[in-house]
């Protein structure tokens, strides 16, 4: 009996087979294809998902520059309102479609902000869009890289947040870059520019030159003015608020420009321009929604390294439509300009004690609050539970509990 019971128990084991080997059998295949190209873009993903947002805001801005150059060039306020119009329509209808409180108005308490914000962004918009008319592709865009660190000085003086000497210093040699593109003649003589937009264009003189590089300056300040006042809001307001608000106060300001300058409405009178104005519209979207959805899967410091890219774009479609060549002064313009703009996006102060507690930007220079907005705009109002916590971290457990049962 206790044979048979023995041999009840015993166990068969089989064992398991040894897996075989490109050494054992050169004709066996892989268990896996090769996949290091697939791991390296699968580990970049968010990288070239914002480098494809920059190349399509290069295109958008290509597409102003053309608008320029037509027999009747289209006025920049005009440029302005019809492209921020269908901006305004789709953030309304994506609102209302995933159910956004207060999608028109926007949350109380924060509105007059949201206002602040849209109209000194209209200032940013319409400063590049002016400055394409007189200057290349190339500078127009690079001017618009000083944002980030006027935004580092102004966050200092205005919300006093963290600010070192060395982002300062940054700050002063990123305007000899402007001066470099500028060219001015009291210090640079009569010097053969690449203002104009390539061959067949009008002819820039130096006044118009150095009023666009003006314009182009008041247009940083009212980016940096825009991003400020985004801060200030914080995670107060959902960002498709701020997005719509920029948009519908876009299209307010240029209209009243518009008006009160008596400037004339140009309508389309062939398809380039119909054409033009429509691929603005759709490269600009398509931009914003790339660059969400990159900014939702890349770190701050490495996102704001392919930003960037956005000049080698600009370099690349302003010789490829109108065979323009950057000088010398230029490239090394560029060259100061971007190189202090990373270096302020790549050392910023860690002092968390003078950092807002809800401090959050739309801007692109900005990518570690505009990853935040990345997310909360694909999430929508999910978001809310994280804004709250942070919150709730500060209050007494016994409010703790009262706004947890909400």
């Amino acid at each position: 009996m206790s044979r048979s019971s023995t041999s009840s128990e015993r166990h068969t084991f089989i064992p398991a087979p040894v897996p075989s080997t490109t050494e054992d059998n050169p004709d066996a295949m892989p268990t896996r294809a090769p996949s290091a190209v697939m791991e390296f873009f699968k580990r970049n993903q968010g990288l070239f998902i914002i480098a494809a947002s920059q190349f399509f805001f290069s295109l958008m801005n290509l597409c102003v520059k053309i608008l320029t150059v037509l027999e009747k060039p289209v006025p920049t306020l005009e440029l302005v309102a019809v492209r921020m119009t269908i901006t305004y329509v789709c953030c309304q209808v994506y609102m209302f479609a995933s159910g956004v409180a207060d999608p028109i108005l926007g949350p109380k308490g924060v509105r007059m902000w949201l206002v602040i914000r849209g109209v000194v962004g209209f200032f940013g918009l319409s400063g590049l869009y002016y400055s394409l008319q007189y200057m290349s592709l190339s500078d127009a865009t690079v001017l618009t890289f000083l944002a980030p660190t006027f935004t580092a000085m102004v966050g200092y003086l205005v919300l006093r947040e963290p600010y070192s000497w060395k982002q300062g210093l940054a700050g002063l040699t990123s305007l000899l870059g402007v001066i470099l593109i500028a060219k001015p003649t009291f210090l640079f003589g009569s010097v053969k520019t690449d203002a104009g937009v390539g061959a067949g264009g009008p002819v820039v003189t130096e006044a118009q030159r150095m009023i666009a590089v003006g314009v182009a300056l008041i247009g940083v300040l009212g980016a940096t003015g825009a991003y400020i006042s985004i801060r200030v809001i914080g995670k107060r307001a959902h960002p498709m608020h701020t997005m719509s608000y920029f948009s519908l106060w876009c299209v307010i300001v240029s209209v009243i420009g518009m008006a009160a300058g008596h400037t004339e409405w140009v309508f389309p009178t062939r398809w380039t321009w119909l054409g033009m104005l429509l691929l603005i519209g759709l490269f600009g979207f398509l931009a914003q929604l790339l660059l969400t959805v990159g900014l939702q899967r890349e770190t701050a410091s490495r996102g704001t390294l392919a930003l960037y890219v956005q000049i080698v774009f600009s370099l690349l479609f302003e010789r490829l439509a109108f065979g323009v060549v950057p000088g010398a002064l230029s490239v090394v313009g560029t060259c100061i300009i971007m190189g202090s703009a990373i270096y302020v996006a790549m050392n910023k102060p860690n002092t968390k004690s003078s950092a807002p507690a809800n401090s959050e930007s739309t801007a692109m220079w900005d990518l570690a609050p505009a990853a935040e907005e990345g997310r909360g705009l694909l999430d929508g109002d999910e978001r809310k539970d994280e804004i709250e916590t942070e919150e709730l971290a500060k209050k007494p457990d016994a409010e703790v509990g009262r706004q947890e049962q909400r």
